[in-house]
């Protein structure tokens, strides 16, 4: 795709330090225009943290739903963000989200049997958001 036919400017490219990006690469991105941002010595991670949240915004999100402009594909975007920050258990978090803490178990057994869950849909439905009513 051509970025100038998509009206986008590209200012940085943040790529890791793999080999298979030799030096002419670079100087092809440097003579557009586009300056190159290397990601740290033996940070591993630095890229994985990333390359974790597109996979699971992709299977979650973007397989699942037909986008039709850019102004859609934000407002998809921030939606899944939204739930992905307040709402999506994450195994690595016991379960919690990164902005809400895990909830206290529940103990008491008449409640255990008459728990009325409400479920709350975003993005029309391709994602779903369960809680305890009040």
């Amino acid at each position: 795709m051509d970025l100038e036919d998509a009206s986008a400017t590209v200012t940085y490219l943040i790529r890791d330090r793999d080999s298979k990006f030799p030096a002419p690469f670079d100087q092809i991105l440097a003579a557009t225009g586009v300056q190159t941002v290397l990601t740290g010595v033996r940070t591993p991670r630095m890229s994985s943290i990333m390359e974790r949240w597109v996979q699971t915004c992709r299977h979650e999100l973007l397989d699942r739903t037909l986008i039709w402009n850019e102004r859609h594909l934000r407002h998809a975007l921030r939606q899944f963000e939204a739930h992905h920050n307040a709402h999506r258990p994450h195994q690595a978090m016991n379960q919690a989200a990164p902005l809400r803490a895990v909830p206290e178990p529940i103990t008491d057994r008449g409640r255990i049997s008459h728990l009325d869950i409400r479920r709350r849909d975003r993005l029309a439905g391709v994602v779903h958001e369960y809680r305890h009513a009040a």
